[in-house]
């Protein structure tokens, strides 16, 4: 954007915190770029989320199903798995897709899919899976009374997740064994390599506004599923409002 002194003038004044840590930290105009980029891109992450006209007209433009729109969106922004996942700094495989086949030495032949293959960041990157659903799949079974007084049953969406994210890691460590050694598109071998040692796995799904009502949380319904979530260690389960605040804060702390 072209602008003039008294408008440089003026977003100067308006963002002093900001011109202050960029003198103070060396912070590029490459930065701010960036920083601006991700703003943007959380709004509109935000209007997947809330804005069902805005989904939807998303979901029509590909005219695929609700998974298609989130693959997308996330291709496109690939930091937010990056740090939004866990503490460690996951990233996907240099020059490839998030969705990946695994299986063999090679992940461009046939195999078990994953929605998006990681490797964490560090002198030595281990693999990481991520099965990627959509804001809209219940967490719970949908029906009109509990299993049992205050318990309420998964739904079969995440039940399936689950196992399809346990079954890709584990016909992964069959093919694949311990290293993974990346090949290009004409099967040459890069210098890229990631180690499979009990990978670390994630299942992305539905929104915990699923249990909020106009008088508050259902606190059988949300316990259910937190006490479920909380004994299963592979894959963690995240659901797309907790990995949109996760996000946030990343952004909110870039500078």
């Amino acid at each position: 954007m072209l602008i003039d002194n008294e408008q440089a003038t003026r977003i100067a004044i308006e963002n002093q915190d900001l011109v202050a840590d960029a003198l103070k930290n060396n912070v590029t105009k490459t930065d701010i770029v960036a920083l601006g980029y991700r703003k943007l891109q959380l709004n509109i992450f935000k209007r997947l989320l809330d804005d069902e006209a805005f989904f939807n007209t998303e979901k029509d433009k590909l005219k695929r199903g609700d998974e298609t729109v989130w693959q997308n969106f996330f291709e496109k922004n690939t930091w937010i798995l990056g740090y939004g996942l866990d503490y460690i700094i996951n990233a996907p495989l240099d020059d490839k897709k998030l969705e990946q086949v695994v299986s063999g030495y090679s992940i461009s032949s046939s195999g078990k899919r994953a929605d998006a293959l990681l490797k964490t960041k560090g002198i030595v990157s281990a693999l990481g899976f991520c099965e990627i659903k959509t804001h809209r799949t219940s967490l719970l079974k949908q029906v009109s009374a509990p299993y049992r007084p205050s318990c309420w049953v998964i739904s079969e969406e995440l039940a399936g997740s689950i196992t399809q994210s346990q079954r890709t890691v584990h016909q992964s460590i069959l093919n694949i064994r311990t290293c993974l050694r990346i090949t290009d598109n004409e099967d040459n071998l890069t210098e890229e390599t990631a180690y499979l040692y009990k990978p670390k796995s994630y299942v992305i799904i539905g929104s915990l506004n699923e249990f909020t009502t106009s008088s508050g949380v259902n606190e059988a319904k949300y316990s259910s599923f937190e006490m479920f979530r909380r004994n299963t260690q592979n894959p963690e389960i995240i659901t797309f409002d907790e990995l949109y605040e996760r996000a946030s804060y990343i952004v909110g702390h870039s500078m």
